[in-house]
């Protein structure tokens, strides 16, 4: 029965299914429902102006979905930036590179700490004297790899 009355809508069922994807964007987090409503849209053109079956129309609909899912990622990554690259958010040991410390005790071994704020952070570089400033120069995990500032 659902069928039926499917097809007897003709493309008119598709650009229905689109509206109803694009608007369940607003209930659903995230970007995917509107690529699926955009292509459930081109897809009510496709069979309005074709007058293509229910079984063509579902092809069309399946490619459509694929080519506008790529095309909305293609839009939407950036190209040389990583998430969060630009300022660190949620990765605190990122957000310190760059920024000169003051080293507590001797590294010995080329291993140290020191202390950022109310925490304490695993240091390695050169072995360095008590009070020398340093300089965080990139993290490898949770350890900070720093130089003479």
């Amino acid at each position: 029965m659902l069928l039926d009355w499917f097809s007897s809508l003709g493309g008119w069922s598709w650009v229905v299914l689109g509206l109803v994807l694009i608007g369940g964007e607003l209930l659903a987090p995230g970007v995917f429902l509107i690529w699926l409503g955009l292509a459930a849209l081109l897809t009510g053109v496709v069979a309005g102006l074709l007058g293509i079956g229910w079984q063509s129309a579902a092809l069309v609909f399946a490619a459509l979905c694929v080519v506008s899912v790529l095309a909305g990622r293609r839009l939407t990554l950036r190209k040389d930036e990583e998430p969060d690259a630009a300022t660190g958010l949620n990765d605190r040991g990122r957000q310190l590179i760059g920024k000169v410390f003051r080293l507590e005790a001797t590294m010995t071994g080329g291993e140290g700490r020191i202390r950022v704020g109310d925490s304490s952070w695993r240091v390695t570089g050169p072995e360095l004297l008590a009070g020398s400033d340093i300089k965080v120069v990139r993290v490898e995990g949770a350890t900070l790899v720093v130089e003479k500032a």
